[in-house]
């Protein structure tokens, strides 16, 4: 079967292009908030998780410690160790492939290669968007931080605050529900409140533990905050349909949900 004739490889290159695209915002931010271009490329090339290099780059720019920057980074990177445990008893990695597959697991190759029901269009839907997603990424970040470093002054374009209006770009799309709206409400004013009497960077670790609180005396679902924050069939009209007319993932999700299709 050709790569381009499989339907999981088509979404994954979609995929790949659109978020390869915002690599170019990384890197600029990146060099505008002190770091040159290879520590740009090195978060890109080796962190390689967007959420949390753009909450790394956040607090360095507000003057945050590293220690303070490799802990927001890692708190927001640990979901990329969850889609790992779901991606591994999945796919069923084997030799160097379980290692590669560890730096590709992100938002994107899990939700792609998650949203087949075939085994073989689950590996490719991953393989294809890991891969994609990772060359575009890198390769645009280099053209932000070349861009961004004949800036100037980040202060003068108001780059300054562009890391934090980034990363409030990538966390307002998984706000869905009363109650992952009002945690956030929760966690802002924490951080707020925090900023005066703390040192950069340790207001986001603030907000971090307040959320974690929250979370563990709430009755929320267990499963709620698993799921990737990529739908990728969501609005691929290309995608295929059953021959019922349902897209393959919604019968998984009725023999998962009691209430589906009720």
């Amino acid at each position: 079967m050709k790569l381009l004739a499989s339907p999981a490889a088509r979404v994954g290159l979609s995929i790949s292009v659109a978020t390869g695209l915002y690599g170019i915002s990384f890197g600029a931010l990146a060099v505008t908030s002190g770091l040159n271009f290879w520590q740009a490329m090195a978060l890109s090339l080796l962190l390689f998780s967007g959420g949390s290099q753009f909450a790394f780059i956040g607090v360095v720019a507000g003057g945050g410690s590293g220690i303070a920057a490799m802990s927001a980074a890692t708190l927001l990177g640990m979901r990329n160790g969850i889609y790992g445990m779901q991606l591994n008893a999945l796919l069923r990695p084997t030799g160097w492939r379980k290692y590669v597959g560890a730096q590709l697991t992100i938002d994107e190759s899990t939700a792609t290669s998650t949203g087949q029901t075939d085994p073989a269009e689950q590996r490719r839907g991953f393989w294809t968007a890991g891969i994609g997603v990772y060359v575009l990424w890198n390769l645009f970040t280099a053209v932000g931080a070349l861009a961004g470093s004949g800036l100037g002054d980040p202060k003068q374009w108001g780059l300054d605050g562009a890391a934090v209006a980034a990363f409030l770009a990538l966390l307002w799309p998984r706000l869905k529900g009363r109650e992952p709206i009002a945690i956030a409400a929760v966690c802002a004013v924490a951080t707020v409140v925090a900023v005066p009497f703390v040192p950069p960077g340790v207001p986001i670790l603030v907000a971090a533990v307040v959320a974690s609180l929250v979370g563990w005396f709430s009755h929320g679902r267990r499963d709620e905050g698993l799921e990737p924050d990529v739908e990728p069939y969501t609005h691929h009209a290309g995608h295929h349909q059953d021959a019922a007319g349902t897209h393959p993932g919604a019968k998984r999700r009725e023999a998962t949900d009691p209430e589906a299709g009720s």
